[in-house]
């Protein structure tokens, strides 16, 4: 091709055979010197060469690229996480670079080898992508000061609002669940319950069921006014009959579309991660919500939609499309 040193060449792979950022890195060696890449590698089918992986391929093995980014990698795993709390489209745990899992050691011999030298098992360490090293377990004695210092440490960016009602958050947890891992701590920042800027907000939740019949929920809401109200549904089931009670008190009437549940960390206390796709009056929202029980997350979730409605309705602002993710903490 005639003067092809004179542009600058791209590529655009997709995954469908899981080898979209071999061979984005195939077209760096043949002269390529621009990726089309996403985040997490979202995208159409089974979406793109991903961002993070391609960009860590080529930093810790640079001299056989003989390229190099500009790309600031500390801020990978934060901005991976960001875009899964958007977009709802949670990272297996399995995931190169950004994956529960990518700075894991479970067998012993592995383990020993890492407490020896850990470039035996790990080309890369977890402080290069933005991921603090230690796993600090806070607990219901921890102050605010730690909890702070350790949501800096993940590498988020929370404002002063955002710090205090995700501490009024970890409290609570806290109550509930002796350790709080890193997991938790992202969970809370992430899907800061914007649902107690009103107007409505949950009060309490009861679940009522024996089997064969159908379940009861009874839900309590405050208004603005810090008026209580309470009711009961009965449905199949305890979601059902929940997001029934919340709809009959706050009279908006939405359509679930989809209920994810995912858990940000192990163990039989573990908090439960919900994220809602529901319609309104042919828009579509995602909300989402954490707990440790798991009808309150989609609770805290459903609600925080229909606040998000009827705040949107008392300004007169259009609803926007579900790409808005009404629990969003910057990072």
């Amino acid at each position: 091709v005639k003067d092809i040193d004179k542009i600058t060449l791209s590529v655009h792979c997709h995954d469908d055979l899981g080898m979209a950022v071999a061979n984005s890195l195939s077209a760096v060696m043949a002269g390529a010197r621009q990726i089309e890449c996403t985040i997490n590698g979202i995208g159409e089918r089974a979406g793109n060469c991903s961002l993070e992986e391609v960009v860590m391929a080529i930093n810790t093995r640079e001299e056989h690229f003989n390229v190099s980014t500009k790309i600031n990698t500390e801020r990978l795993y934060p901005t991976s996480r960001m875009v899964a709390s958007i977009t709802g489209i949670q990272i297996p745990r399995n995931k190169a670079i950004v994956g529960e899992n990518a700075f894991a050691h479970e067998a012993g011999i592995h383990q020993h080898g890492m407490l020896q030298h850990s470039s035996t098992y790990e080309i890369m360490k977890p402080e290069d992508i933005g991921l603090s090293k230690s796993n600090l377990i806070l607990g219901k004695h921890s102050g605010r000061h730690a909890f702070r210092n350790r949501v800096e440490e993940l590498g988020f960016n929370a404002d002063e609002d955002q710090i205090n009602n995700a501490f009024i958050e970890f409290k609570k947890l806290a109550d509930t669940k002796k350790e709080i891992y890193d997991g938790d701590i992202e969970a809370l920042i992430m899907n800061i319950d914007t649902s107690i800027n009103g107007p409505w907000i949950l009060k309490s939740l009861k679940i009522s069921s024996v089997t064969g019949e159908p379940t009861k929920a009874t839900v309590c809401l405050t208004d603005d006014e810090d008026n209580e109200i309470t009711k009961s549904s009965e449905a199949s089931g305890p979601v059902e009959a929940a997001f029934k009670t919340i709809e009959s008190i706050t009279d908006i009437d939405l359509t679930l579309k989809k209920f994810d549940l995912h858990s940000p960390t192990v163990g039989s206390d573990a908090q439960g991660e919900v994220t809602v796709n529901v319609d309104h009056e042919g828009q579509s929202y995602r909300g989402s919500g954490t707990s440790v029980d798991i009808v309150e997350a989609g609770s805290k979730a459903y609600l925080g939609v229909i606040n998000r409605i009827i705040r949107r309705q008392k300004q007169g602002i259009e609803s926007v499309p579900q790409n808005n993710n009404i629990h969003r903490a910057p990072i």
